[in-house]
């Protein structure tokens, strides 16, 4: 009986402990509602410059979940925001797009820090016929990471060349064809937002146009576009250019043209003559645009200073061909053509080394450094000798100063050139990597538009934002600041805004932009990385 007692008293507390906590929920939301609590954050008073290339004008922007809301001229009440940020004499931008990003590490590094510190919030990897495949595992794998920005992919020639064919020089079988047209559209199945090339690297140098043009339709009949790291962009670069319209037009593919320059001393200048060719394949109907970095400097491999026939079949090919003094004299005398054409500008001091698994004592020093370490003089042939003994050592990271500021700001001058990094994740002590990796953006701000006028603010961020967001199909959903559009926002400082990192000392975060939100959340607040990881892994949906 006691017992029986016992469970009717525990059941009456329990119901009225119940019937108190359904009290305090049907309270809670009431309670908000008299807050007036309409939005998650709310950006005060900022200039906003929305993306279009449309004039700046001072608005608040409110946003609930992870969109905008309004937009709006008129003051918003900030009582009815969870979170406010004052952003008077501030500009409130779209979150950059880079639209050419070496995210191969982002599954150890997540965060991507040196890329958000930019103010990008949507980085499109597996450039230059790189990236992850098959690409479907590698996105379920990125779902499930706390990513600090949006990533999207690019299905790599590259990559696909060498799952079916190695590193052999030679046109692929058509069975071998028809399994690497498979794998493209696999990949556009799975998401990939177009298909990349590196036609100056190995395996990709081996393709013929042809096979490049059967690969590229089968992602265009996905509603891709084509990113081309040309065949050449020293002293074939204009047959480069050419061979890329061509495959825009035989292809019925978009084409970025990326990160366009004009490499060596002896084509500074030729940036007038490839603009002029973009202007005329698109007066002609074909849809060409770039994309470019602003740095008199580009950043590969030592591999690029070796002859592609000597490196078919790989490294292990190339020890055996540089065995044999008939070759290896072939091999050399080719090296020191490309140094004296190509990647090395005629001069040793112009090859930087980056990161040097088998030497690191050289990371930042120069292959004139190295040369005068040796004590092999400094001509060419004896810098080539060294390229060939690098390489077989395992190869290295380099910078190549090999590009003329005319050209940098001709080309971002025109109206069809977006901004992208080419650069890497990166976090300090990872050897002495290109400044784009934590300044391309911010530099452009600082350098091309505050101080030297190359381009307005809203020419600036439209070229970061709408214009590689359109390239993407993404309009009206990313790279733009607008009801509706996703909340990727970046608020910067136009007067202070810039990049420190240097070539020499290149590990230093950019300054003057204290606020990113990615998804609607903050994930710089005050000019500190919250623990915010609201990151995507996008898609592009199928048509």
């Amino acid at each position: 009986m006691r017992t029986q007692r016992t469970m009717i008293r525990a059941g009456l507390l329990t119901g009225a402990v119940a019937a108190v906590l359904l009290v305090l929920v049907a309270l809670r939301p009431a309670t908000a509602a008299a807050q007036g609590r309409e939005w998650s954050v709310l950006i005060r008073g900022g200039t906003v410059v929305d993306g279009t290339g449309a004039a700046g004008y001072t608005a608040d922007v409110a946003i609930r979940g992870d969109r905008i809301v309004a937009v709006s001229r008129t003051p918003l009440d900030p009582a009815k925001a969870d979170r406010v940020v004052e952003a008077r004499g501030l500009v409130v931008a779209p979150g950059f797009i880079d639209l050419h990003a070496h995210i191969e590490s982002l599954l150890s590094m997540p965060d991507a820090k040196s890329a958000v510190t930019q103010g990008v919030t949507l980085a499109l990897g597996g450039p230059d016929g790189g990236g992850p495949n098959p690409l479907g595992p590698y996105l379920a794998r990125a779902d499930s990471a706390p990513l600090g920005l949006n990533v999207a992919y690019l299905i790599g020639h590259n990559s696909i060349r060498q799952a079916v064919m190695g590193t052999e020089d030679r046109a692929p079988t058509p069975d071998e064809l028809a399994r690497m047209v498979a794998m493209v559209r696999r990949g556009m199945g799975d998401g990939a937002f177009g298909i990349s090339t590196g036609l100056r690297y190995v395996p990709g140098f081996y393709a013929k146009t042809d096979e490049v043009v059967t690969l590229s339709r089968a992602a265009a009949d996905s509603g891709g576009f084509y990113t081309s790291h040309l065949r050449e962009e020293g002293l074939g670069l204009l047959e480069g250019v050419a061979e890329a319209i061509t495959i825009a037009r035989d292809a019925h593919i978009p084409v970025v043209l990326t990160h366009h320059k004009a490499v060596g001393p002896m084509m500074w200048g030729k940036s007038v003559v490839t603009l002029a060719m973009v202007d005329s394949a698109r007066a002609a109907g074909l849809d060409v645009m770039i994309d470019q970095y602003p740095y008199t400097a580009s950043q590969t491999s030592l591999a690029v200073l070796v002859p592609n026939w000597a490196q078919a079949g790989g490294r292990a090919a190339l020890k055996r061909r540089s065995e044999d003094p008939v070759l290896r004299d072939s091999i050399e005398r080719g090296i020191v053509e490309l140094l004296r054409t190509d990647r090395g500008g005629g001069d040793t001091r112009r090859v930087q080394f980056a990161s040097v698994g088998w030497d690191r004592s050289l990371e930042g020093r120069t292959l004139y450094d190295l040369a005068e370490r040796r004590g092999v003089g400094h001509s060419l042939e004896a810098a080539a000798k060294l390229v060939l003994e690098g390489e077989l050592a395992g190869g290295a990271s380099m910078v190549y100063h090999i590009i003329d500021e005319g050209d940098v700001r001709r080309i971002m001058a025109h109206p069809q050139t977006m901004i992208a990094s080419d650069g890497a994740l990166t976090r300090p002590g990872q050897g002495v990597p290109h400044p784009r990796s934590y300044g391309t953006f911010p530099r452009v701000l600082g350098t091309y538009v505050r101080e030297q006028h190359v381009l307005t603010l809203e020419q600036a961020v439209h070229k970061m934002t709408g214009l590689p967001a359109a390239r993407m199909g993404l309009t009206g959903q990313r790279g733009c600041l607008a009801a509706g559009c996703f909340a990727d926002v970046t608020v910067f400082d136009a007067a202070t805004v810039g990049s420190p990192a240097t070539f020499v000392a290149p590990h230093q975060y950019a300054t003057g932009i204290p606020y990113v939100l990615v998804n609607g959340r903050l994930v710089i607040d005050r000019s500190e990385m919250t623990t915010a990881r609201p990151g995507r892994a996008l898609r592009r949906p199928h048509r």
